[in-house]
């Protein structure tokens, strides 16, 4: 029993297992997206994955989007291919297992997240209204509109300020100023989380600014980033999503 364990552990969080179980993510976002906003990215959309696209458009002009869908979805197959040598059959029980496993850190994040904000801001009633400042975002779009947005800030802000942020964050650390593994990890964990937070009070329907929901933000970040080096990308991704949809739906 013990070695299925661990190598359930080790395997989810590589590329065959964490990117495909990421793709539905990213299929039902970008058909939800479409379906409610069109192909314009000027509608609404999760605001990472219009920065991205963005970014693209910027380069490429109107290739920019298909230019970024192609780039994103060569590198994962890339990715997987790689991984994929010399490391046997794909066990299809494992998705659920990683599912399941995303959905119990979705349901324990706003918890772990409301009782640190707390301590930081000596207060429950602090903590209680950071979570809610959370939730209220979304709360300004019918429920098909919030589960879009809930599952584009899973697949996209897990990509942006995990994936990108903190893993070239810590790479610059490393480079140009020479710390060790462990330090230039910790000092892009708490930037990167300092950026999540600051990000959801930007653009036409960024939240209105608080200490209380920035904390809250902030070790939610940290939280996301300890998952992603943990447990890798795929369910760092779902949990974050189903965090969000959980908000969505008993709000």
């Amino acid at each position: 029993m013990p070695p299925a364990r661990s190598s359930y552990w080790l395997a989810s969080r590589a590329p065959r297992y964490s990117l495909p179980f990421a793709l539905p993510l990213l299929l039902l976002y970008e058909l939800l997206a479409f379906l409610l906003s069109g192909a314009a990215l000027g509608d609404v959309r999760n605001g990472a994955d219009v920065l991205l696209k963005s970014l693209f458009m910027a380069l490429g002009g109107r290739f920019g989007v298909a230019a970024f869908s192609l780039v994103l979805f060569g590198v994962g197959v890339w990715l997987v291919a790689r991984d994929r040598k010399g490391a046997g059959p794909i066990q299809a029980r494992y998705f659920g297992l990683m599912f399941a496993e995303s959905a119990v850190y979705a349901l324990a994040l706003g918890g772990i997240a409301s009782a640190l904000t707390s301590l930081l801001l000596h207060g429950r009633l602090a903590a209680v209204l950071a979570q809610e400042a959370g939730a209220a975002g979304l709360a300004a779009f019918d429920l098909p509109t919030q589960l879009m947005i809930s599952l584009g800030a899973g697949l996209y802000e897990e990509l942006l300020f995990r994936v990108l942020l903190v893993s070239g964050l810590a790479v610059l650390a490393r480079r140009l100023f020479g710390w060790k593994p462990l330090g230039a990890g910790i000092f892009a964990a708490v930037l990167g989380a300092l950026v999540f937070s600051l990000f959801h009070y930007v653009g036409a329907y960024g939240d209105d600014f608080s200490l209380g929901s920035f904390t809250f933000r902030a070790i939610a970040g940290l939280l996301f980033s300890g998952l992603y080096l943990l447990r890798g990308f795929g369910i760092a991704a779902w949990s974050h999503a189903l965090y969000d949809v959980f908000l969505s739906v008993v709000q």
